[in-house]
Protein backbone atom coordinates (compact mmCIF):
# COMPACT_ATOMS: atom_id res chain seq x y z
CA UNK A 1 0.00 0.00 0.00
CA UNK A 2 2.81 2.40 0.87
CA UNK A 3 4.55 1.79 -2.47
CA UNK A 4 1.26 2.32 -4.30
CA UNK A 5 0.74 5.65 -2.53
CA UNK A 6 4.25 6.76 -3.44
CA UNK A 7 3.62 5.78 -7.06
CA UNK A 8 0.43 7.86 -7.15
CA UNK A 9 2.22 10.84 -5.61
CA UNK A 10 4.77 10.80 -8.43
CA UNK A 11 2.05 10.27 -11.02
CA UNK A 12 -0.16 13.20 -10.06
CA UNK A 13 2.74 15.64 -10.47
CA UNK A 14 3.06 14.86 -14.19
CA UNK A 15 1.89 17.90 -16.24
CA UNK A 16 -0.15 15.76 -18.62
CA UNK A 17 -2.17 14.33 -15.76
CA UNK A 18 -3.53 17.50 -14.17
CA UNK A 19 -7.00 15.99 -14.01
CA UNK A 20 -5.58 13.18 -11.85
CA UNK A 21 -4.00 15.72 -9.52
CA UNK A 22 -7.36 17.46 -9.12
CA UNK A 23 -9.01 14.14 -8.36
CA UNK A 24 -6.45 12.58 -6.04
CA UNK A 25 -4.36 15.54 -4.92
CA UNK A 26 -6.36 16.34 -1.78
CA UNK A 27 -5.66 12.83 -0.50
CA UNK A 28 -1.88 13.19 -0.79
CA UNK A 29 -0.96 16.87 -0.79
CA UNK A 30 -0.99 19.74 1.65
CA UNK A 31 -3.10 22.67 0.54
CA UNK A 32 -5.32 25.54 1.62
CA UNK A 33 -4.70 26.13 5.35
CA UNK A 34 -8.32 27.25 5.75
CA UNK A 35 -9.43 23.74 4.81
CA UNK A 36 -7.16 21.85 7.19
CA UNK A 37 -8.87 19.12 9.18
CA UNK A 38 -7.44 20.80 12.25
CA UNK A 39 -9.25 24.07 11.47
CA UNK A 40 -12.65 23.08 10.08
CA UNK A 41 -14.68 23.32 13.29
CA UNK A 42 -12.61 26.21 14.64
CA UNK A 43 -13.20 28.21 11.44
CA UNK A 44 -16.93 27.56 11.59
CA UNK A 45 -17.22 28.53 15.25
CA UNK A 46 -15.07 31.66 15.00
CA UNK A 47 -17.02 32.76 11.91
CA UNK A 48 -20.18 32.62 14.00
CA UNK A 49 -18.55 34.61 16.79
CA UNK A 50 -17.39 37.34 14.41
CA UNK A 51 -20.75 37.49 12.63
CA UNK A 52 -22.46 38.01 15.99
CA UNK A 53 -20.49 41.27 16.38
CA UNK A 54 -22.01 42.95 13.29
CA UNK A 55 -18.66 42.95 11.42
CA UNK A 56 -19.68 45.54 8.81
CA UNK A 57 -19.60 48.13 11.59
CA UNK A 58 -16.17 47.19 12.96
CA UNK A 59 -12.69 48.59 12.63
CA UNK A 60 -10.48 45.49 12.68
CA UNK A 61 -6.81 44.66 13.18
CA UNK A 62 -5.47 41.21 12.32
CA UNK A 63 -2.07 40.28 13.75
CA UNK A 64 0.37 38.20 11.67
CA UNK A 65 -2.03 37.07 9.02
CA UNK A 66 -4.64 38.11 6.47
CA UNK A 67 -7.08 35.23 6.93
CA UNK A 68 -9.93 37.68 7.52
CA UNK A 69 -9.10 40.05 4.68
CA UNK A 70 -12.40 39.68 2.83
CA UNK A 71 -13.98 42.46 0.77
CA UNK A 72 -17.00 43.96 2.45
CA UNK A 73 -16.78 41.92 5.65
CA UNK A 74 -15.57 44.75 7.90
CA UNK A 75 -16.01 48.51 7.91
CA UNK A 76 -12.22 48.86 8.05
CA UNK A 77 -9.50 46.22 8.02
CA UNK A 78 -5.77 46.37 8.69
CA UNK A 79 -3.14 43.65 9.14
CA UNK A 80 0.33 43.72 10.68
CA UNK A 81 2.99 41.03 10.46
CA UNK A 82 5.80 39.67 12.60
CA UNK A 83 8.73 40.45 12.81
CA UNK A 84 8.11 43.94 11.40
CA UNK A 85 5.49 44.33 14.08
CA UNK A 86 6.17 42.75 17.49
CA UNK A 87 2.96 42.60 19.53
CA UNK A 88 4.97 41.95 22.69
CA UNK A 89 6.73 45.30 22.42
CA UNK A 90 4.66 47.60 20.22
CA UNK A 91 1.31 49.31 20.63
CA UNK A 92 -0.25 51.03 17.64
CA UNK A 93 -1.57 54.56 18.10
CA UNK A 94 -4.89 53.55 16.55
CA UNK A 95 -7.74 51.84 18.36
CA UNK A 96 -9.94 49.01 17.10
CA UNK A 97 -13.31 47.36 17.66
CA UNK A 98 -11.92 43.88 17.03
CA UNK A 99 -8.41 42.46 17.11
CA UNK A 100 -7.79 38.99 15.69
CA UNK A 101 -4.77 36.77 16.34
CA UNK A 102 -5.10 33.30 14.79
CA UNK A 103 -2.40 30.78 15.66
CA UNK A 104 -0.06 33.57 16.80
CA UNK A 105 0.22 33.58 20.58
CA UNK A 106 1.90 30.18 20.85
CA UNK A 107 4.86 31.76 19.01
CA UNK A 108 5.23 34.78 21.31
CA UNK A 109 7.97 34.83 23.92
CA UNK A 110 6.00 37.24 26.13
CA UNK A 111 2.31 36.40 25.60
CA UNK A 112 1.08 38.30 28.69
CA UNK A 113 2.70 41.49 27.44
CA UNK A 114 1.09 40.91 24.06
CA UNK A 115 -2.34 40.28 25.61
CA UNK A 116 -2.14 43.50 27.58
CA UNK A 117 -1.08 45.37 24.47
CA UNK A 118 -4.06 43.96 22.59
CA UNK A 119 -6.41 45.14 25.33
CA UNK A 120 -4.89 48.62 25.30
CA UNK A 121 -5.58 48.95 21.55
CA UNK A 122 -9.25 47.98 21.88
CA UNK A 123 -11.97 50.57 22.15
CA UNK A 124 -14.36 50.32 25.08
CA UNK A 125 -16.53 47.27 24.46
CA UNK A 126 -14.11 46.00 21.80
CA UNK A 127 -13.36 42.30 21.35
CA UNK A 128 -10.30 40.10 21.00
CA UNK A 129 -10.52 36.87 18.99
CA UNK A 130 -7.63 34.49 19.69
CA UNK A 131 -7.02 30.95 18.44
CA UNK A 132 -4.13 28.67 19.37
CA UNK A 133 -3.19 25.02 18.85
CA UNK A 134 -2.98 22.51 21.68
CA UNK A 135 -2.42 18.86 20.71
CA UNK A 136 -0.28 19.37 17.63
CA UNK A 137 3.42 19.03 17.01
CA UNK A 138 5.81 21.82 17.97
CA UNK A 139 6.26 24.15 15.00
CA UNK A 140 8.84 26.90 15.36
CA UNK A 141 7.90 29.94 13.26
CA UNK A 142 10.33 31.22 14.42
CA UNK A 143 9.80 29.68 17.89
CA UNK A 144 7.07 27.79 19.72
CA UNK A 145 6.50 28.59 23.40
CA UNK A 146 3.00 28.13 24.80
CA UNK A 147 -0.14 26.02 24.80
CA UNK A 148 -3.44 26.64 26.63
CA UNK A 149 -6.46 24.52 27.42
CA UNK A 150 -9.85 26.27 27.41
CA UNK A 151 -9.57 26.93 31.14
CA UNK A 152 -5.98 28.07 30.74
CA UNK A 153 -6.96 30.44 27.93
CA UNK A 154 -9.78 31.88 29.99
CA UNK A 155 -7.54 32.74 32.93
CA UNK A 156 -4.69 33.87 30.70
CA UNK A 157 -7.01 36.47 29.17
CA UNK A 158 -8.28 37.44 32.62
CA UNK A 159 -4.69 38.10 33.71
CA UNK A 160 -4.33 40.31 30.66
CA UNK A 161 -7.19 42.43 31.99
CA UNK A 162 -10.31 41.02 30.33
CA UNK A 163 -13.22 40.40 32.75
CA UNK A 164 -13.89 36.70 33.24
CA UNK A 165 -17.60 37.16 32.60
CA UNK A 166 -16.78 38.62 29.18
CA UNK A 167 -14.66 35.70 27.97
CA UNK A 168 -16.17 32.96 25.81
CA UNK A 169 -14.02 29.92 24.99
CA UNK A 170 -14.24 26.87 22.80
CA UNK A 171 -12.11 23.95 21.66
CA UNK A 172 -12.18 21.03 19.27
CA UNK A 173 -10.19 17.88 18.62
CA UNK A 174 -10.11 14.11 18.62
CA UNK A 175 -7.47 11.42 18.94
CA UNK A 176 -7.37 10.66 15.23
CA UNK A 177 -6.73 14.28 14.30
CA UNK A 178 -4.10 14.70 17.00
CA UNK A 179 -2.21 11.59 15.88
CA UNK A 180 -2.46 12.40 12.17
CA UNK A 181 -1.13 15.91 12.61
CA UNK A 182 2.07 14.62 14.20
CA UNK A 183 3.16 14.06 10.60
CA UNK A 184 5.04 16.71 8.65
CA UNK A 185 2.04 17.83 6.60
CA UNK A 186 -1.23 19.38 7.71
CA UNK A 187 -4.13 17.24 6.61
CA UNK A 188 -6.68 18.69 4.20
CA UNK A 189 -10.18 17.95 5.44
CA UNK A 190 -12.13 15.33 3.53
CA UNK A 191 -15.60 14.51 4.76
CA UNK A 192 -15.41 10.85 3.77
CA UNK A 193 -12.28 10.11 5.81
CA UNK A 194 -11.95 12.74 8.58
CA UNK A 195 -14.25 12.73 11.57
CA UNK A 196 -15.37 16.04 13.12
CA UNK A 197 -16.46 14.29 16.31
CA UNK A 198 -15.22 16.23 19.30
CA UNK A 199 -13.38 14.52 22.16
CA UNK A 200 -13.16 17.20 24.89
CA UNK A 201 -10.13 15.55 26.52
CA UNK A 202 -8.17 15.73 23.23
CA UNK A 203 -8.37 19.37 22.09
CA UNK A 204 -6.31 20.09 18.98
CA UNK A 205 -7.27 23.76 18.83
CA UNK A 206 -8.57 26.29 21.36
CA UNK A 207 -10.19 29.68 20.77
CA UNK A 208 -11.70 32.52 22.74
CA UNK A 209 -13.54 35.78 22.27
CA UNK A 210 -12.88 38.28 25.04
CA UNK A 211 -14.65 41.62 25.38
CA UNK A 212 -13.03 44.63 27.01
Amino acid sequence: MRQFRQFLKRLIHKPRLRWLKELLGPYFLSGDPHNQWLRVVMNRETEELVNSLKPDQLRVLEVSGNIWDRPGLFKEYRSVHYPEYDLCEQVLEESFDLIIAEQVFEHLMWPYRAGKNVRSMLRSGGSFLITTPFLIRVHAHPDDYSRWTEAGMRYFLAECGFPLEHIQTGSWGNRSCAITNLDNKWQIYQRWRHSLRNEPDCPCVVWALARK
